[in-house]
């Protein structure tokens, strides 16, 4: 309904550094404004589990079709990685700070990860997610991303699949699915997110002061 499978289907796999691919029409057109209009309110930094915020309708839908089979199908086709069985993490962001960006890869217990921007403008360099040839540099990079609505990143989490972005302060939407290797992983990530979520709900000035 909301994705737009066969563009992910007709999407290049590159593999250096590391596999990915990028989609720039991943949602299809006549969604795209309306998701990005319900998108949940969220006020501070870090990651948030779906499942912890309030949704409309139509966003509950959209986030529950990424979380389908028939998107899992396709990227472990594209991937070469059986996703069979794996559990899925869904969580947003709504803004970053300078603390954000800094580069990393992605856990371990992190199969595959899909990043999806939801901002409707970008009109600046900052903030443009970078995948890089090491840890070293954020301006040796292979491709720069970035964050229109709609434009997805997905890549296979591998010990070299380096990222990160230069210093933005504000509002910058976007949603993370992660196929992971297991349950117990699966509750070990919910459960850091939700705890994060908590003190942020408990102590909102602390976390303001960071932007």
């Amino acid at each position: 309904m909301f994705i737009n499978i066969e563009a992910l289907q007709k999407a290049s796999l590159k593999n250096e550094p590391f596999p990915y691919c990028v989609i720039p029409a991943f949602i299809k057109p006549e969604y795209l404004k309306p998701l990005t209009e319900n998108f949940p309110d969220i006020k501070h930094r870090g990651s948030i589990p779906a499942s912890a915020l309030s949704q409309d309708s139509l966003f509950h839908s959209f986030v529950e079709e990424l979380q389908g089979s028939d998107l899992q199908e396709v990227i472990a086709k594209k991937f070469a990685i059986d996703l069979i069985g794996k559990p899925t993490m869904l969580t947003l962001r709504g803004a970053t700070s300078e603390r954000d960006g800094k580069i990393h890869t992605d856990s371990k217990s992190k199969l595959i990860t899909v990043l999806l921007y939801m901002n409707s403008t970008w009109e600046t360099d900052a903030g443009k997610l970078r995948l890089l040839k090491n840890p070293h540099s954020l301006e040796d990079y292979v491709e720069e991303i970035s964050p229109l609505a709609g434009t997805c990143l997905i890549f296979k989490v591998t010990p070299n699949c380096w990222h990160g972005h230069t210093p933005f302060v504000g509002k910058r939407l976007s949603l993370q699915l992660n196929y992971l290797a297991s349950p117990a992983a699966l509750n070990k990530h919910l459960n850091h997110h939700r705890f994060t979520a908590w003190l942020k709900r408990l102590f909102p000035r602390v976390f303001e002061e960071n932007y």
